[in-house]
């Protein structure tokens, strides 16, 4: 897969879905879109573990690195 931003792969995932709900492809075409999809969600997957675990190891704690689990009930959706 050629190096994307994850905004770049997000961003052609949606189009994907979008295409894909249309209903307007052929079965083939169907599944060529969902395989890329899928490897856009693992990329896309993978750059969001490679942030937290970067978000875990710079939080700063008494003047000094700790790492420091990533909590995702704490932000506002």
């Amino acid at each position: 897969m050629a190096k994307k931003s994850f905004e770049a792969a997000l961003a052609r995932l949606e189009e994907i879905t979008e295409e894909l709900e249309s209903g307007n492809l052929s079965l083939e075409a169907s599944l060529r879109k969902f395989d890329e999809g899928i490897k856009l969600a693992e990329f896309c997957n993978a750059t969001l573990a490679e942030a937290r675990t970067k978000v875990e190891i710079l939080l700063d704690k008494n003047g000094r690195l700790e790492a420091e689990p990533f909590d995702e009930s704490a932000q506002d959706h």
